[in-house]
């Protein structure tokens, strides 16, 4: 395969209309993608590449407002019909080496009864099954199903992360009720950052499915409407998994704040009974420290000694008063 920069085509397929499958190369596509009006293909594209919006205006032909979509830097998840097409985008977890999985990305799809058109700018493992199942000759049935397949194996690859996230939460949560030990604030942060990052996509993303199933029509099958109504639910149980997680986190760093407040609390009181102890007994060192004459116990050898137990009766005659007062 040629760069990338020159040849957007990733990958490409053709079903005829006896089920047979063959593989198309950038040079089967590249002049025109409406031959073999009886055969149902499918291109995937690399939308960061130079030559893919010519080959979509002028080969495919299509609209420059569904062009400007799949090629559009940040998209939320969404479906609508667009003439005779179903213009899709969604997203997926990025499971790209050194990536990380909760910043998704998208995959724009433009669909009829007769071309699929796949658009991205980073691999994305839903397309590799999807190529995979062309490639052992057995391919989606109709290209509702392929977009029905797409969107499954998307959320399928979300599962275990979201998963995970519920697992973490579950530690934090155990670390700070049987150890009594705040979560490090930056692993907090974190995770509250990844949660919120996929509740930002997957949130949208059910209704962008509820949309299809809505705008489809003839497009999709019935099963393939059925199929999808379960992948919207699933995709609905993540978001609620998701909120779940996050309100656990809220309660926890909650919990921190709440913790340090009291500790805080503790230490000042200590210091407000340290200084109610030590204020009288300063008053009286300070006025018998006064160096002019009359002071009474001068001449006296006792006088000290008597001092003394003086403040030692105030210090316990003090500390018998904060017991009962309960503040010790």
């Amino acid at each position: 395969m040629s760069d990338p920069q020159e040849n957007p085509l990733i990958i490409g397929f053709a079903v005829g209309s006896d089920d047979k499958v063959r593989e198309l190369t950038w040079r089967d596509v590249s002049t025109d993608a409406a031959k073999h009006a009886d055969e149902r293909r499918w291109f995937h594209l690399d939308r960061l590449a130079a030559g893919t919006r010519s080959w979509l205006e002028n080969a495919a032909g299509l609209d420059p407002g569904v062009v400007g979509i799949l090629l559009q830097e940040d998209t939320r998840p969404r479906a609508a019909r667009y003439g005779d097409g179903i213009l899709l985008n969604l997203r997926g977890a990025n499971l790209n080496p050194g990536a990380k999985p909760t910043d998704m990305i998208s995959i724009r799809i433009w669909a009829t009864d007769d071309l699929v058109i796949t658009t991205r700018a980073h691999p994305i493992r839903a397309i590799d099954d999807l190529a995979d199942a062309y490639g052992a000759g057995s391919p989606p049935a109709t290209h509702g199903d392929l977009v029905t397949f797409i969107a499954d194996r998307l959320t399928f690859r979300l599962e275990p992360i979201v998963a995970s996230l519920e697992d973490e939460a579950d530690q934090l949560e155990e670390d700070w009720l049987d150890q009594n030990t705040p979560a490090p604030k930056l692993k907090l942060a974190n995770f509250r950052r990844a949660a919120l990052s996929l509740r930002r996509y997957i949130a949208p993303q059910k209704e962008a499915l509820s949309a299809l199933v809505r705008e489809a029509g003839p497009f999709l099958s019935e099963s393939a409407k059925l199929r999808l109504r379960d992948v919207q639910d699933v995709t609905t149980r993540l978001a609620e998994d998701l909120d779940l997680a996050r309100e656990r986190a809220v309660v926890i760093q909650e919990q921190i704040v709440e913790q340090r407040g009291e500790a805080m609390n503790q230490r000042l009181f200590v210091l407000a009974i340290i200084s109610a102890i030590f204020l009288p007994l300063g008053f009286f060192t300070g006025l018998f420290g006064v160096n002019i004459g009359g002071m009474p116990g001068v001449d006296s050898p006792f006088a000290f000694a008597l001092f003394c137990f003086a403040l030692g009766l105030v210090t316990a005659g003090l500390l018998y008063l904060f017991r009962k007062a309960d503040w010790l």
